[in-house]
């Protein structure tokens, strides 16, 4: 598995919409880590309803977690982990790739 530099240092903004007790978030956060990220904005939708309205309209979806990498929407764990194992994953945290939308 290829690990890619510090999100930090590439100035690549990961955003993921949360709940407290959520294990596919955990998971989604360790894969992250994994792969190099030091920093998650987490945006809990347990604890505000407009950040679940927000989360809702920006993706569509109605469960966590949501994940952007920038401004791109890679969607929940599952479809995480799929680009990951296609190694898409790797670029699009280093910024060399074009991101193209998960297929739902």
């Amino acid at each position: 598995m290829t690990k890619t530099p510090d999100n930090a240092a590439m100035n690549t903004a990961i955003t993921m919409y949360t709940t407290e007790h959520c294990p596919f978030c955990s998971r989604a956060k360790a894969l992250l880590a994994a792969r190099g990220v030091t920093q998650i904005t987490e945006v809990d939708v347990d604890q505000s309803d407009a950040a679940l309205q927000e989360m809702m309209q920006r993706t569509g979806r109605r469960t966590v977690p949501q994940i952007y990498i920038g401004e791109r929407h890679v969607g929940g764990f599952d479809d995480l982990a799929a680009a990951d194992r296609r190694g898409d994953l790797a670029r699009w945290l280093a910024g060399s790739e074009t991101m193209a939308l998960p297929q739902t």
